[in-house]
């Protein structure tokens, strides 16, 4: 299944939200505009829901997906990355004039054989 990992920029970005911020949650949902970027929180900051799935950690911050995104990008490896831009509203990345992105490859074809 799926697992999510960083560049070496993301991180530094990390790094960078970490110093000022503390400890940090990072949540990946489905939504539409800001809903589709990966949004840093704050760990106090973010109600984490039983439905969504925890991928990994990147420098020991948790990494989440909402549970009906997951559900279609459970073959990926999503890749943390930086590009330039403002972040989404809420995230802490927002006015440093880089944001986060997703990158993905798709690690295991789904099985479409008993379709």
């Amino acid at each position: 299944m799926g697992s999510v990992s960083a560049t070496p920029a993301a991180r530094e970005l990390l790094q960078e939200i970490i110093a000022d911020h503390g400890a940090v949650l990072f949540h990946q949902s489905g939504g539409c505009c800001d809903g589709s970027s990966p949004m840093c929180y704050p760990e106090d900051g973010f109600l984490i829901s039983e439905q969504d799935v925890k991928l990994g950690e990147i420098d020991g911050m948790p990494f989440y997906i909402g549970g009906a995104q997951y559900e279609r990008w459970k073959h990926t490896d999503l890749v943390l990355d930086v590009v330039a831009g403002r972040g989404g509203m809420f995230s802490l990345d927002n006015g440093r004039e880089r944001r986060f992105l997703i990158r993905s490859t798709l690690c295991e074809a789904p099985d479409t054989a008993d379709r």
